[in-house]
């Protein structure tokens, strides 16, 4: 069987202009990156103002397993299963993160005949938009650790800061580290530490911002730390936003490739959605609804991390609304949350299935009974499903008015999502009642337990009193009618990750509350979750290698 490098290796790609021309866009508009890939120019939308709003189409997903979604895949399948049935289609993708590439997760370019290329490139550097992203956010820390240096006319108080520096790969021993050793000259000593860059509210920054002037609005409004008066203080006040946009200045623009059926792809930005709001740009989003009657678009993990962070904070910010949403599932990771051991998946075991249902369902009801949309479960047929688990699964959906559409386009491409495909177009044509899952101008503690109670449905919630102590320090300070950003587990609807399926009458724990004031949302960490990753016993990177021709191997 080949392997996912090999079937995007041996595909022959368009030059990344004859994909530019499909599209709509101007070659004014396009800086080719090499043949394959391109910046797009966001001075297009001025141009495009006037041209009505594609339909957007969500995917999201269970909660995940070791068994795998396949979220990624589908998503790129379907775009492909739309153009197939001639409908003008664009995919709508984050870029991945060198943390998971090398970690446990592998690439995140879609698999088998359904992905974006160069795959390569995608996973590794791409455009060098990760590299822009920490960049800036390290100059902001080096600008805010030289002021304290040079005098700290502003009164920080070196024990309060807030600001990490961060790198693009999962690196525990960074987590919590002391810096400013070796004398006066070398600054002062703090205790500091390191988030991945994907965690980084530049990231976010980068992905929520309409426009540059926005970015650097943004920029300004970081809360880097608090004086000894206990008094925020931003990067506006270092005079740092300047400087930091003008090293995001390309990386704000979307870049575009396209998949192995020549489908065209705008993947920009990459926050990991249980640490972060894990959606790709506004940007990106904004440019491909101008250039196509429907973009498929994918939200990070599971529907309760993902999906809700991109309905709650991004559709919320940017003032999107999704037309459909496509729920993937597995009949192998249903089993999984049923409690069945990774080694007895491809068993049939329907009470197993059944058992494991409910967490398909609690992410389907979140859909269309706590967002109002219309919504339909895409199953990622593997061929050790049996017709038997099949038709639980469809009859199980059916009771709460969800369809069931089989996805094979891991095998088949565009060809095996042409159901899907046909499902997604009838939904979009439905009136839909969107709706967040909770208004601004509650309380933070509100929209917390809102979160908790309604998408999670935790019975209790604790707010541990250091948490408790930063959520009144923020409303002091006009933080209150935020978007709440909930980092938790992507394995479990709860804040363990060993309670599978859906677990009730649990307590959600929380013990950090923070402002991301430039990204515009307040950052909830709860049970044990944490903003720099660790690297596995087994790293993926042991497999990954490249020969004198420059080939890579063992990507994914």
């Amino acid at each position: 069987m080949k392997t996912d490098i090999q079937i995007a290796q041996e595909t022959e790609a368009l030059r990344i202009s004859e994909i530019a021309k499909a599209a709509g866009i101007d070659e004014k508009y396009v800086e080719p990156y090499g043949y394959y890939k391109a910046k797009i120019d966001y001075n297009i939308m001025a141009d495009k103002k006037d041209t009505p709003d594609g339909k957007v189409v969500l995917v999201t997903a269970i909660s995940p397993t070791p068994a795998g979604e396949g979220k990624t895949t589908t998503t790129v399948g379907l775009a492909d299963a739309m153009k197939k049935i001639g409908k003008k289609t664009m995919v709508a993708l984050r870029e991945p993160s060198l943390g998971p590439v090398f970690g446990i997760k592998g690439g995140a370019a879609g698999g088998g005949y359904a992905q974006v290329i160069p795959m390569e490139d995608i996973n590794l550097h791409f455009t060098g938009d990760m590299h822009a992203i920490g960049a800036a956010n390290n100059l902001l820390a080096a600008m805010l650790d030289n002021h304290i240096q040079q005098g700290n006319s502003l009164g920080i108080d070196p024990r309060r800061i807030t600001w990490k520096r961060c790198v693009d790969m999962n690196d525990r021993q960074l987590r919590f580290i002391t810096d400013g050793l070796g004398g006066r000259v070398n600054g002062t000593p703090r205790e500091d530490g390191f988030d991945i860059t994907v965690a980084s509210e530049v990231m976010a920054i980068l992905c929520l911002a309409s426009d540059i002037d926005d970015l650097k609005e943004r920029l300004s409004r970081i809360v880097v730390g608090y004086t000894y008066n206990e008094e925020p203080v931003t990067a506006g006040q270092l005079k740092a936003q300047g400087a930091m946009a003008a090293l995001l200045k390309d990386a704000l623009k979307p870049n575009l490739v396209q998949t192995l059926e020549h489908t065209p792809a705008l993947i920009h930005g990459g926050p990991f959605a249980n640490i972060a709001h894990g959606c790709n740009s506004v940007m990106a989003t904004r440019t491909a609804m101008k250039l196509a009657d429907y973009v498929i678009t994918e939200a990070g993990f599971g529907a309760d991390l993902g999906a809700e962070k991109f309905l709650d904070i991004k559709c919320r910010m940017a003032g999107i609304k999704p037309s459909a949403v496509v729920i993937v599932a597995t009949v192998r990771a249903l089993k999984h949350h049923g409690g069945l051991a990774k080694a007895d998946l491809q068993n049939e075991d329907l009470k197993a299935l059944e058992k494991g249902l409910p967490n398909l369902l609690q992410h389907v009801e979140n859909i269309t009974q706590v967002y109002g949309l219309p919504a339909v479960v895409a199953i990622n047929r593997f061929p050790t499903d049996t017709e038997a688990e099949l038709s639980l699964v469809e009859k199980k959906c059916r009771e709460l008015g969800v369809n069931v559409a089989l996805s094979e386009v891991w095998g088949r491409g565009g060809e095996g999502g042409i159901a899907l495909a046909e499902e997604v177009v009838r939904l979009c044509e439905q009136p839909s009642d969107f709706r967040y899952s909770y208004e601004l101008d509650m309380t933070i503690e509100e929209k917390i337990k809102a979160i908790a109670k309604r998408i999670y449905r935790a019975k209790h919630v604790i707010i541990q009193p250091p948490a408790m102590k930063s959520l009144k320090k923020l409303e002091e300070l006009g933080f209150s009618d935020f978007p709440i950003c909930m980092a938790k587990t992507q394995y479990s609807f709860s804040d363990d990750q060993t309670l599978l399926g859906a677990p009730k009458g649990w307590t959600l724990q929380v013990r950090e509350i923070r402002v991301s004031a430039g990204a515009g949302f307040i950052v909830v960490l709860t049970g044990n979750i944490m903003t720099m990753p660790g690297l596995p016993k087994k790293p993926a990177a042991e497999n990954i290698d490249v020969d004198s021709k420059g080939v890579i191997t063992g990507l994914f």
